[in-house]
């Protein structure tokens, strides 16, 4: 007979425990903890009944390889991010905020490939039938050979999908709803999840399906559940955005079949999710160029080189201490480059109120574009337009040195294509100077900052003497 034990996990980070407590010590995050029943014995496992081990073939590490068979879905943004369309036999993980349009994707992107004759599947626990055909048919896609079924237990999720034709695309909305007669707990706990997702991976190793599954995210952006499952999946996916703009941004933050910190970028409009083939123009449509505090950030999203425009504005703070809004940029990163302007370049900026602003609601990591917002701070500080035709990039040291980046050439090309024609950035490469572009390279930071100073209308203030 099975024994049964149970166990407390964190619903946060799927660490176990022997006892309850109101604190998770792996994650930090409290009432996360949820006592979950654990079989031992016969039953427990993926098989009934024990089997004994026998070996396996191994072979050598060199040898010939064949490239991995992908099916491509002809949305050009999806196949980007997953490295050329979704590869047979993997499993991917799609997290995103509610609302923000995974359902809608993943249905386009289905129709896509049936309207090439895949077998496609699409199973929701979150909503009817019925529901998805009505948003299937305002999206135009109800006439798509999309087989539907509204179904939470993994078993006869499996039953069905091994059922006749093998699919080519399985898509599982959500992963968090589904349960397995295997655990003994709710819905969306961390076992369920886990054990689910457990399951369905195998499906997809051993049938050759491409199966997608939707996850939820928590409220700091990470995808619901246990970390294991995005260790498990082959890939791992993230639909971004904000609310009150149309962008949508697809980005891989892993990928066993290509290359990751890819981007795709999708509008939302009243008949789902249009690609945009040219992001860079689209971001810097609606830009003031002769607004003061404003600087066009060449910057990169994985292999695609995206011009960016950041709008910073320094004001006099009323209170004694200023505050700090960012959207969009890394704060500490902020924080960082003001001290850099305060200590050597002897500009006196930490007395205001700075507000910096990513326009288009993107989110920007990488440190080349420390000098775009140190050219926007001084911008703003003195009431000097930066010229309009110039884009910004180099990353600042706490020297107060300009420090080059990779992939120049990318970045200059982009700009040339947009119609630009300077760039302020570090030390080029002798092959990036020869871009048919005017570039300005500095070396130190305080030598940018006195050039747009002595353009600006508002003279900067002085800095304190020493010993102040």
């Amino acid at each position: 007979m099975a024994k049964t034990r149970s166990n407390f996990v964190c619903q946060s980070c799927g660490a176990v425990t022997t006892r309850w407590q109101g604190r998770c010590d792996a994650c930090g995050e409290w009432n996360t903890i949820v006592e979950e029943l654990v079989d031992s014995g016969v039953g427990a496992g993926p098989k009934a009944a024990k089997s004994n081990g026998r070996p396996t073939n191994l072979v050598p590490l060199s040898g010939e390889t064949e490239s991995a068979a992908r099916i491509i879905t002809g949305m050009a943004e999806l196949d980007r991010v997953t490295g050329g369309g979704f590869v047979k036999g993997s499993a991917l993980l799609v997290g995103g905020d509610p609302g923000i349009g995974k359902s809608t994707l993943l249905l386009q992107s289905a129709a896509a490939l049936a309207h090439k004759g895949k077998r496609v599947i699409y199973v929701s626990g979150e909503e009817a039938v019925a529901q998805v055909r009505l948003r299937a048919q305002r999206l135009g896609l109800g006439e798509a050979d999309v087989l539907l079924a509204a179904e939470t237990n993994v078993e006869i999720i499996l039953a069905t999908l091994e059922n006749g034709q093998p699919p080519d695309l399985v898509i599982i909305d959500s992963i968090q709803t589904l349960w397995t007669d295997r655990v003994d707990s709710a819905p969306g706990t961390v076992t369920q999840v886990r054990t689910s997702a457990q399951a369905l991976t195998r499906f997809a190793k051993k049938s050759g399906a491409a199966v997608v599954l939707v996850g939820h995210v928590t409220k700091d952006g990470q995808i619901a559940g246990p970390r294991v499952v995005e260790h498990m999946v082959d890939a791992v996916l993230y639909f971004e955005g904000d609310s009150s703009h149309t962008f949508r941004i697809l980005r891989g933050v892993k990928n066993r079949y290509g290359a990751t910190d890819e981007i795709g970028v999708f509008a939302m409009t009243e008949r789902g999710l249009e690609q945009v083939a040219n992001p860079s123009a689209l971001f810097l449509d609606q830009r003031d160029k002769d607004a003061a505090g404003s600087a066009v950030f060449a910057g990169m999203e994985g292999t695609r080189p995206l011009l960016i425009e950041i709008q910073a504005l320094v004001a006099p703070s009323p209170l004694g201490t200023p505050r700090r809004a960012v959207v969009g940029w890394d704060s500490s990163r902020l924080s960082m480059v003001l001290a850099v302007l305060e200590t050597r370049c002897g500009v006196r900026i930490g007395a205001n109120d700075i507000y910096l602003n990513v326009a288009g609601g993107l989110k920007i990591n990488e440190p080349a574009a420390d000098l775009a917002v140190a050219a926007a701070l001084i911008s703003s500080l003195t009431g000097s337009p930066l010229p309009a035709d110039a884009v910004y990039f180099g990353e600042i040291s706490l020297a107060g040195g300009v420090r080059p980046v990779v992939h120049g050439a990318l970045r200059l090309r982009e700009a040339q294509k947009l119609g630009f024609g300077s760039v302020v950035t570090g030390k080029l490469g002798s092959a990036d100077r020869n871009s048919g572009l005017d570039v300005t390279e500095y070396a130190l930071l305080s030598d940018m900052v006195s050039r747009i100073a002595a353009q600006g209308k508002r003279a900067m203030p002085e800095p304190e003497p020493e010993g102040w």
